[in-house]
């Protein structure tokens, strides 16, 4: 997914989809240590996406925290 999409996404949704690519991130390490794994860039791949929920996320969290410490 593009980063636009991610942002468009709710904070539950984001959560989702992390969650969901952590996972897959595990069953494909798992592949990758059995000798299974097709495309070892999907790990990579992988990895890429997570990084990119997790600064939407945090960008977020930081976001609140200055609207909230200004209207104080």
């Amino acid at each position: 997914m593009k980063t636009q999409e991610y942002r468009g996404m709710s904070d539950e949704q984001l959560g989702l989809t992390l969650t969901d690519l952590i996972k897959n991130l595990f069953h494909l390490r798992f592949q990758s240590a059995t000798d299974r794994l097709e495309t070892p860039s999907e790990i990579r791949k992988a990895k890429t996406e997570i990084a990119r929920i997790k600064t939407i996320q945090r960008e977020r969290t930081l976001s609140k925290g200055s609207a909230a410490s200004a209207g104080s």
